[in-house]
C-alpha cells in the first residue's frame, strides 16, 4: 500500500505559544530540556506536529500508519481521555519525542464491557483486572523519540533522550500518587527484527517475566490475554542457552546472543525489562493496524520499580 507524503512541519513559534507554563510537568534530569502535558482541546498545533514526528519516527523503524500523520481518534477526541507527554528541547526549540497516555478510570467501555483503548485492539482485558488494578493504572502508548535524537549527532541531547522521557514517566508517578499504582503498556518490536531473535526474546520474557501472570492480589489467573497471539516455539534450544536462574546472568547471555544475529535488543524493551524485576508480561501479537509490527504487553507497579531507577527519574534531582 502506497504511504502518504508526510505533512509540513509545524512552526517552531506555534508550538511555543502552545506549550506554557500551566502545561509545564518538569525539567529533565539531564540534558536542559523540558516536560509538558497537553491535549488535542489545548494544544492542537503541538498535537499535529506530534502525528508529523510519530510517523516520521516509526516509519524509520519499519512500522507506521501509511497516513499523513499518526493521529487517531484517541488523540484527537476529549471523550476518550488521551493526554500526550511532550519531551521539549527549549534550545532547538522542537519536540524531542513522548507518549500518549491515559488514567484507565477515565476511559470509556464498549458494550462488552471492555475498554475502549488503543492496546484493545490487540488484548483482551480479563474480568478479574478490569475489577481490581485496572482503574488504577496509566495506559502508555505510542512512545518515540525523533530520528535526529536517536543518533549521536545531538550529543548529550541524544545521549539522555530515552532517559529524558523515562523523567516523564517518573513525573507521571508523582502527578498521580495515591490514585495510580501502574503502568500499562506495550514493547514494540519491528517486522526486520530477525524470527530467531525475536523467539529468543519471546522465550526470555516468558521465563524471566510471563511466570507472574498472577493477579495484583496473587490470585491464579491472567490479566491480559492477546486475542491473536504470535506464535512462540519454546524450543530445548533456548532452555539450553538461557539456563540462568537470575535475570541479570540470564540478561547477558540475551544481549550476547541477539548481538550474533546482528541486532540489538529495541531500546524500549531494553528499557523496561530493567526498569522492575517484577514486570508482567502477556504475550505479543501483531498490530495490522501499524505496519504489522510486533507489541508485547506489559505491566509495571510503581512501587516494584528498581529503587535505582526511580531515584534517577523522580523529579527531584540535580540537572547537567
Amino acid at each position: 500500500m502506497k504511504q502518504a507524503d508526510i505533512i509540513a512541519p509545524v512552526s517552531a513559534e506555534l508550538l511555543k505559544a502552545e506549550l506554557t507554563p500551566e502545561h509545564f510537568m518538569r525539567d529533565t534530569n539531564h540534558s536542559g530540556n523540558q516536560l509538558y502535558i497537553v491535549d488535542n482541546q489545548c494544544a492542537p498545533n503541538v498535537l499535529k506536529e506530534i502525528g508529523r514526528l510519530r510517523e516520521i519516527a516509526f516509519r524509520a523503524g519499519g512500522g507506521g500508519t501509511g497516513k499523513e500523520a499518526d493521529l487517531d481518534h484517541f488523540d484527537l477526541e476529549a471523550a476518550y481521555g488521551y493526554k500526550q507527554l511532550v519531551l521539549w528541547d527549549p534550545d532547538a526549540e522542537v519536540i524531542i519525542g513522548g507518549y500518549r497516555f491515559v488514567p484507565c478510570d477515565e476511559v470509556l467501555y464498549d458494550r462488552f464491557g471492555q475498554p475502549l483503548m488503543p492496546s484493545s485492539h490487540l488484548f483482551r482485558f480479563t474480568h478479574r483486572f478490569l475489577s481490581d488494578g485496572f482503574l488504577k493504572t496509566i495506559e502508555l502508548s505510542r512512545s518515540f523519540i525523533r530520528p535526529e535524537y536517536q543518533s549521536t549527532e545531538m550529543g548529550s541531547k541524544s545521549i539522555y533522550a530515552l532517559d529524558n522521557l523515562m523523567d516523564g514517566l517518573g513525573g507521571l508517578i508523582t502527578l498521580y500518587k495515591g490514585r495510580m499504582e501502574y503502568f500499562f503498556g506495550k514493547m514494540t518490536i519491528y517486522p526486520s527484527f530477525p524470527e530467531k531473535a525475536l523467539q529468543m526474546l519471546m522465550f526470555f520474557l516468558r521465563k524471566h517475566f510471563g511466570s507472574r501472570w498472577t493477579d495484583i492480589n496473587n490470585m491464579t489467573g491472567r490479566l491480559v490475554v492477546p486475542k491473536h497471539p504470535i506464535p512462540v516455539h519454546f524450543s530445548k534450544e533456548w532452555k539450553n542457552i538461557f539456563t540462568e536462574e537470575s535475570f541479570k546472568d540470564d540478561y547477558k547471555i540475551l544481549k550476547r546472543e541477539i548481538r550474533n544475529l546482528g541486532v540489538n535488543i529495541p531500546p524500549l524493551v531494553n528499557t523496561y525489562m530493567n526498569l522492575s524485576p517484577s514486570m508482567k508480561s502477556f504475550g505479543a501479537a501483531v498490530n495490522d493496524e501499524f505496519g504489522d509490527v510486533i507489541e508485547a504487553g506489559i505491566l509495571i507497579k510503581f512501587d516494584e520499580i528498581h529503587p535505582d531507577k526511580l531515584w534517577r527519574h523522580l523529579p527531584f534531582h540535580r540537572k547537567s
